[in-house]
């Protein structure tokens, strides 16, 4: 698995590179869905795709460009991959560097090796099933971990694009001391490091979105569940998503 989590590592960081040689210089057009996709979406996710047909072409791969154009498997059983060639297109417009490279392996419904890359922000966070890291600027992966919540409150981690008033309402039956805004999976990845105690998320997404973060904050110790706490699972018809809570340490 080692060895599988560096050339996940590679790929993310080619797609990553895709990303940035046309950042700010690419226009979005509307899928089917309203969301919004770019040249760069498309480009990094054929990087992303010709890798794992290498590493491991009998493993399916549900990637959102293709699934937007109705290409996803049919059947994936239960090992399959999950990407998100670049999770945040509206960061990514608006240049705030808030976008992300996710793919995830997911096995028996759960995320287990994984990697979130930020290309704008030379961030890297990655699971091989069991741990969390962070790659340091050193190159090499660090050892992170989410914490168990202060005694005086949580630090809320929440979309700076889909914040509602479900989310308000949840945030509310909460002792809040801070909140931290952000944009795409990285907000899994503040709860993993610690500097985030909750990240809800009320409404729409796809499995896409989530796996490869969800993998990084359960081995760092955390947990991401329904409204009705029980654990998000992966593999869901279309690949939908409901309304979760990503949640830090258990005391």
């Amino acid at each position: 698995m080692n060895g599988l989590l560096g050339e996940l590592i590679k790929a993310t960081d080619e797609a990553g590179s895709v990303i940035m040689a046309l950042y700010g210089k690419v226009d979005a057009r509307q899928k089917d869905d309203r969301s919004p996709v770019t040249a760069a979406d498309e480009a990094a996710e054929k990087v992303i795709l010709a890798h794992l047909a290498r590493l491991t072409p009998d493993i399916p791969v549900v990637a959102e460009e293709q699934a937007s154009q109705g290409l996803a498997p049919e059947s994936v059983g239960s090992r399959f991959w999950l990407v998100d060639p670049l999770d945040g297109t509206r960061e990514f417009l608006s240049k705030n560097g808030e976008f992300t490279v996710n793919i995830a392996l997911i096995g028996d419904g759960v995320p287990t090796v994984a990697v979130v890359g930020t290309p704008a922000k030379g961030m890297l966070h990655a699971s091989d099933g069991d741990r969390a890291f962070r790659r340091g600027s050193d190159g090499t992966l660090k050892a992170i971990a989410a914490r168990v919540a202060p005694a005086d409150g949580v630090v809320a981690a929440v979309s700076r694009s889909h914040r509602n008033e479900e989310t308000n309402t949840f945030l509310q039956g909460l002792t809040v001391s801070g909140e931290k805004v952000g944009g795409s999976s990285l907000k899994f990845c503040l709860v993993a490091e610690g500097e985030a105690d909750v990240y809800p998320r009320f409404g729409r997404t796809m499995e896409w979105d989530t796996a490869a973060g969800h993998a990084v904050l359960r081995a760092a110790g955390g947990r991401v569940c329904r409204v009705d706490d029980t654990d998000l699972g992966y593999g869901k018809p279309g690949f939908e998503n409901p309304s979760f809570i990503a949640w830090g340490r258990k005391a």
